[in-house]
């Protein structure tokens, strides 16, 4: 209870709603967000092994290809060849590893590379990455721009 206001988190299927008791009354408000912060590691502390590690795995590969082919694209944009809980915790290594940057627009959450950060971090890496991934992996075809 704060201020004579309750709040109270309501997760749907379809959106989040936070609910409020306001004056004897709910009210509902819908929250764009209502998870945890995402976690954005700083170019000083970009591990390289952890960088390495979250490009083994062939989707995440894919997702950096992908994005380095169509800069700023939303998470609906990419392919669906896993389940949407699968494809989540693949940007989450990503952003976590300090490879993607993401960041909200309404409901839509945009991805973009750090390619910049990468290649002041570890000059040519990022280069290196995606030659070697050329005939390896192919970016979405579904890909649309944000």
């Amino acid at each position: 209870m704060n201020n004579g206001m309750k709040v109270i988190p309501v997760f749907t299927v379809a959106d989040v709603r936070v609910h409020a008791y306001i004056g004897g009354w709910y009210r509902s408000f819908m929250a764009s967000r209502v998870s945890s912060p995402l976690i954005h590691p700083e170019m000083k502390d970009f591990d390289l092994f952890k960088i390495m590690s979250a490009l083994t795995d062939e989707t995440r590969l894919t997702i950096v290809v992908t994005l380095a082919a169509s800069p700023g694209l939303a998470c609906s944009g990419f392919a669906q060849d896993v389940t949407p809980s699968v494809l989540t915790r693949h940007f989450r290594v990503l952003r976590e590893a300090g490879v993607i940057r993401q960041h909200d627009v309404g409901t839509r959450r945009i991805n973009t590379l750090r390619k910049e950060e990468l290649d002041r971090r570890f000059p040519g890496l990022f280069d290196l990455v995606l030659h070697e991934s050329a005939g390896h992996v192919m970016p979405y075809r579904n890909a649309e721009s944000a």
